[in-house]
C-alpha cells in the first residue's frame, strides 16, 4: 500500500509542527500543511490528500466554512475530513457530524496516538 498523505490545516504553527512530526515519524505518512482555510482548500485541490485534519477555530475562515467549501468542490468533496479542536462538547461534535466530518480529535492530542486515531476513524489498517 502506498504511503498515506494527510493535509493538516491549522493556524497555530506549533500544532502543525507537532502533528506533522507525529504523523511522519510515528505513522510514516507524508504530511502537507496549510495555515489557513484558503491555503488548505488550494492544497487540497492541488494535492488530493487521503484525508484532511482541519482546525475548527481559525481566523478569517473557520473550520466549518472551510469544510463547506471543500464539500462544495467536486475535486475535494470525497476527501474525508476530521475536525481538530479544543471544543469537543456534544453540541460541537453534533455540528461537525451534521456538516459531514468523519470525526473529531480533541486538542491537546497525544502525538504518539494521533496516527492510530486517524486510521481508526477512517477505517485504515495501521
Amino acid at each position: 500500500m502506498s504511503t498515506r498523505r494527510i493535509l493538516i490545516v491549522d493556524d497555530e504553527p506549533d500544532i502543525r509542527e507537532v502533528a506533522q512530526m507525529s504523523l511522519e515519524t510515528v505513522s510514516g505518512w507524508h504530511v502537507l500543511t496549510a495555515e489557513s482555510g484558503d491555503e488548505g482548500i488550494t492544497k487540497a485541490r492541488q494535492e488530493k490528500p487521503d484525508a484532511i485534519l482541519l482546525d475548527a477555530m481559525m481566523p478569517d475562515m473557520d473550520g466549518a466554512a472551510t469544510f463547506q467549501k471543500l464539500q462544495a468542490d467536486p475535486s475535494t468533496k470525497q476527501i474525508p475530513v476530521i475536525m481538530f479542536t479544543a471544543k469537543v462538547q456534544p453540541a460541537d461534535r453534533k455540528r461537525f457530524a451534521d456538516l459531514g466530518a468523519k470525526d473529531v480529535i480533541a486538542k491537546p492530542f497525544d502525538p504518539m496516538k494521533l496516527g492510530s486515531q486517524i486510521a481508526a476513524m477512517l477505517g485504515w489498517s495501521v
